[in-house]
């Protein structure tokens, strides 16, 4: 639909962030149906939009050509057509959903107070409260996590499922995602390393939810900014997305909740191991730490 507008001069990509949404579907349905006038398309506006009506009218001075016209229609009916398949789709998904077992045993879903982190029924989101299936499918909200967000919790529980105790620990968890490290060890010596290629959708998840953890305010997110920093982002990345398939497996295998102590807690901590490790090494040299009087 946008390379129509373009071509038919309306430059609709300058004042809205996204034609599918409220204000870009009110337009472009108004169009279709024959209105031509910039200002009265300019009324359709939702208050939300930052660009004042002058400013889309602006954008509405195009030239009305019956081909371009077909076009713009015929791509609008193919948009409606793919969300109304999504939509069936996601009926369909809930109704699943809602068949398996209740684990939650009558606990209630933990109330979301994050900034950014409610799911949006917005985009190719699900149109139902997926958080609230997955809790009671689980038996835990694995988006309580830093990094896992609805759709990456649901990725991970598609492909793992909710019971763990196929795993003797942890550890052989996270060797089944092929997020360990790849030792060729021979006479209790590492001799070689190599990497583990995946196609595992899980891990892949988990890799990407790492990833953003580069700016998050939390205690994995200075953790993960530490590793970055010491052995690089690839090993950062596939180190962090085994912490979280650690974390995931506690959670989904003991019933364990997840609280972040936040950055400064992990920077304290760090910090006391730093000056715990200087004392050592200034006392095998034969010298001691003497900590400086507060200014």
């Amino acid at each position: 639909m946008q390379k129509v507008l373009t071509q038919m001069n309306i430059q609709l990509a300058n004042v809205l962030s996204d034609i599918s949404g409220v204000t870009g579907q009110a337009i472009i349905q108004a169009i279709l149906v024959g209105e031509r006038d910039a200002h009265k398309l300019a009324t359709l506006r939702d208050p939300r939009v930052r660009a004042s009506e002058e400013q889309i009218a602006r954008c509405l001075e195009g030239n009305w050509q019956e081909d371009l016209l077909f076009v713009l229609k015929q791509e609008q009916q193919g948009y409606e057509f793919c969300q109304q398949q999504m939509a069936a789709c996601d009926g369909q998904l809930e109704q699943y959903l809602q068949q398996r077992e209740d684990r939650s045993q009558g606990t209630r879903l933990p109330e979301e107070m994050r900034k950014g982190r409610l799911q949006k029924k917005k985009g190719n989101k699900p149109q139902f409260d997926l958080r609230a299936e997955l809790f009671r499918m689980s038996g835990t909200d694995l988006t309580q996590i830093d990094a896992l967000d609805v759709m990456t919790a649901t990725t991970i529980l598609s492909e793992t499922g909710w019971d763990m105790s196929k795993w003797a620990d942890e550890d052989h968890f996270v060797s089944w995602l092929r997020l360990c490290p790849d030792n060729r060890i021979s006479g209790n010596k590492i001799i070689g390393k190599g990497r583990l290629p995946t196609n595992n959708r899980a891990s892949i998840a988990l890799r990407m939810a790492a990833s953003t953890l580069r700016l998050s305010n939390t205690y994995l997110g200075a953790q993960f900014r530490r590793f970055r920093t010491k052995l690089g982002s690839p090993i950062a990345i596939k180190a962090m997305a085994a912490k979280l398939a650690r974390l995931v497996y506690r959670m989904l295998r003991y019933g364990m909740k997840y609280l972040d102590q936040g950055a400064q807690f992990y920077e304290a901590q760090h910090r006391k191991l730093q000056i715990t490790q200087l004392r050592w090494k200034a006392a095998k040299l034969g010298f001691r730490v003497v900590e400086a009087p507060a200014a």
